[in-house]
């Protein structure tokens, strides 16, 4: 078919009615928002699914950091307990040993009439007290010979 502004066939229409240009522009121009607005509204999506991940993050990374936190309480306070009984240990280790170095010393210093007038010395200023521990080893040293 023939062109009828130039009489060619094949050849493109020029001329058209403004109604039909209208119509294709309005057309284009309602796909174009079409298209901006789902562009809008998966962007949106996308944004509202990365706030919530990025709030779970958060959150896992909270829950995270309480254990953390946690645990090194609890390892301090073990590593606390630790020093502070091996500190009692160590006391009473001293204590035992400045003891024992005291005990040996007073009986290469003195001679039996020494200690015992020490012994009587000690029975005299607290007699109520020995009279106990000497009720003590009385029935200890019983409960040993009678088995």
């Amino acid at each position: 078919m023939a062109n009828p502004t130039t009489g060619f066939r094949n050849e493109p229409r020029t001329g058209g009615s403004p109604t039909d240009t209208e119509n294709a522009a309005n057309k284009a121009r309602d796909a174009a928002r079409s298209a901006v607005e789902t562009a809008r509204d998966t962007a949106s999506g996308v944004a509202d699914r990365a706030k919530d991940v990025a709030g779970q993050v958060a959150d896992r990374a909270k829950d995270m950091a309480g254990n953390v936190a946690n645990s090194a309480r609890s390892w301090a306070s073990g590593a606390v307990d630790a020093v502070k009984q091996n500190d009692m240990v160590n006391k009473a280790e001293d204590y035992v040993s400045d003891a024992w170095e005291s005990g040996s010393r007073y009986f290469q210093e003195h001679n039996l009439k020494d200690m015992a007038d020490d012994v009587a010395g000690v029975i005299r200023r607290n007699p109520i007290p020995a009279l106990l521990v000497g009720v003590g080893l009385g029935f200890i040293l019983a409960r040993s010979l009678r088995s």
